[in-house]
């Protein structure tokens, strides 16, 4: 049971970053924008957590330049593609090579150094309970962060008028222009949300996953977030659901490889890039669900004089 419980507890702490850049990232394809630099935005974040932690030695300030971070990055993505009217994927990989780079240039004096932290909650008689304590009571404070996010980004969404706002945006940005919505303030703050959010999953790895800082930390967990997106039809609900389906691949072979499961480890680390591949091809397969969720001006680039 003891072994079950650490088990459960390792598929929480790998999915959170899953979950918290596909959130951040599901509000900005709602609004009708495609952010590909979530890759380049996390890994940016994660340096900057772990640069800001080691160097004040208090991981919460690293926390906060690692959400800072990120919606740096992004201001600078929604400035090419809103202001400037650039193509967004092309953008949005440039900004992935961008910070996959600048990362490894910034973070070289920190390889090797030891890393803050955050510790995990300790609630007293509620963490100690058997199996359940741990689970609930005792996981750290990202965690918590990101069932929180999951919540008010469902809501936000689905039950306020400014979330309808959003979702009519990246349905038909004309509609939205021709009755006063400002555009392109909304796709601004959906941008910068999605930022900071990718910024937050970064952090949480040099902070929490992996108290350290390691190039390339990020591993593809940015791309993994953005076929979530498409996995869940652009639903928080199924958003949460398939973060934690990736995060238990993503144990499951860490595991296999411990117990001596006689696979090649380079098939059993290639698993969660794979479970992405076969999602996304059984996704594809059924276009009316798709199409029917997928919003409309998603990816075009809107000027509003034109």
């Amino acid at each position: 049971m003891e072994i079950a419980v650490n088990i459960l507890l390792t598929i929480a702490t790998a999915a959170t970053p899953l979950l918290i850049a596909a959130m951040g990232e599901l509000v900005v394809e709602r609004s009708g924008v495609l952010n590909l630099g979530v890759e380049g935005m996390m890994i940016m974040g994660a340096v900057g957590g772990f640069g800001a932690g080691y160097l004040t030695g208090s991981p919460w300030i690293g926390l906060l330049v690692a959400v800072a971070m990120g919606a740096v990055f992004s201001l600078l993505f929604a400035f090419m593609t809103l202001t400037l009217a650039t193509n967004q994927v092309a953008t949005g990989l440039s900004l992935t090579l961008l910070g996959l780079g600048l990362s490894g240039m910034m973070g070289t004096s920190f390889v090797g150094q030891p890393g803050e932290r955050l510790p995990n909650l300790d609630i007293p008689g509620l963490t100690s309970i058997p199996v359940v304590g741990k689970l609930f009571f005792g996981q750290d404070p990202v965690f918590y962060i990101s069932i929180a996010l999951t919540i008010a980004v469902a809501w936000f969404l689905f039950r306020t008028r400014t979330g309808l706002t959003l979702r009519s945006i990246g349905d038909s940005h004309t509609s939205a222009h021709a009755l006063g919505i400002p555009v392109l303030r909304y796709r601004y703050l959906a941008v910068v949300f999605g930022g900071a959010c990718a910024g937050l999953a970064g952090g949480q790895l040099s902070l929490v996953y992996t108290p350290q800082w390691v190039e390339n930390m990020s591993a593809g967990r940015g791309w993994i977030a953005l076929a979530l997106v498409v996995f869940a039809s652009w639903r928080p609900w199924r958003v949460l659901g398939g973060a934690y389906i990736f995060g238990a691949v993503w144990i499951g072979q860490l595991h296999a490889q411990a117990f001596g499961i006689p696979v090649p480890s380079q098939l059993l680390s290639s698993l969660p890039y794979l479970a992405t591949v076969v999602v996304l091809v059984l996704i594809s397969r059924n276009k009316r669900l798709t199409m029917m969720n997928t919003p409309a001006s998603l990816g075009q680039p809107f000027v509003p004089d034109r």
